[in-house]
């Protein structure tokens, strides 16, 4: 526009310089609007306070990175946006804080459930010793009573064990059937017989047991003679030692191993003592 058009100088009359154009300069020339510029964008305009913009954000990041390497050693995380973990802990704690003045009964405390013990191995029950069981005893036979077949009984177990043959048995049976009546008798000559376990009691001199043998005659002793096990061996022992025992008669074996003053008295308990001896051997 040249200088001599009128409304150019029209306008240009109507804008007197004064003081305030100075600071209208920095206003915007661009459009039909002008607006004036904020303080605010001078200020981050200006070089050096970007420089110290920049560091600060570098410096944050670089710490929310060292934090988040240090929570994690070993697996690899992604690294939440600052905001959202400063928002997230501000409501934890917010939640923490809101609590009522009226609470209600706490819960009773629910203990856990005690595990089932496993059950033990068994382990081999060792099972207790046997009693000994007692032998049964012999059923009476003969006109015999329960003692007196106990008794027979040793007389053969003791025969068979050192290989008698019948007919000693049968001998000795008689022997004591007579003697005795089978029963294992003390001596009232003798006081130290009644000591031992006895069925009565003789007379007849230092005579005891079963086969009222006398300790004075070299038999044993009394407490030996006064077992009915020791009487009967003795008994087999001395009627081996007589020669052709086995032709004799019964009166005649057992009157050579006794020296009875009745030798026929022997005679009479034959047929009993055969009777018992095949019941004790059956």
């Amino acid at each position: 526009m040249h200088p001599a058009d009128p409304s150019s100088q029209k306008l240009t009359d109507a804008r007197p310089t004064t003081p305030s154009d100075d600071a209208a300069s920095t206003e915007r020339t661009i459009g039909r609007h002008r607006v004036p510029e904020r303080p605010g964008r001078a200020l981050l305009g200006s070089t050096p306070l970007r420089v110290a913009l920049a560091t600060g954000v570098t410096c944050c990041l670089s710490l929310v990175a060292v934090a988040s390497a240090r929570g994690n050693d070993d697996t690899p995380r992604t690294v939440e946006p600052l905001a959202e973990a400063v928002a997230d802990r501000a409501a934890i704690a917010d939640e923490r804080a809101s609590r009522s003045l009226d609470r209600d009964v706490a819960p009773a405390r629910i203990l856990p459930s005690p595990t089932a013990k496993p059950t033990p191995t068994p382990t081999a029950v060792r099972k207790a010793p046997k009693k000994p069981v007692k032998p049964r005893r012999p059923r009476p036979v003969a006109g015999l009573d329960q003692a007196q077949m106990d008794n027979a009984k040793i007389i053969v177990d003791v025969g068979l064990e050192m290989k008698m043959p019948r007919r000693a048995l049968v001998v000795a049976l008689s022997t004591a059937m007579q003697e005795s009546n089978l029963y294992n008798l003390a001596s009232d000559v003798l006081p130290e017989s009644a000591e031992y376990p006895n069925q009565g009691s003789g007379s007849d001199h230092d005579s005891v047991g079963l086969f009222q043998q006398r300790p004075s005659s070299g038999w044993g002793t009394v407490a030996q003679l006064m077992r009915p096990s020791y009487a009967a061996r003795a008994f087999y022992t001395a009627l081996n030692e007589i020669p052709g025992w086995q032709d004799m008669s019964v009166t005649a074996a057992a009157q050579a191993v006794q020296i009875s003053a009745y030798p026929d008295a022997y005679a009479q308990h034959e047929d009993r003592a055969t009777t018992v001896a095949a019941a004790l051997t059956a």
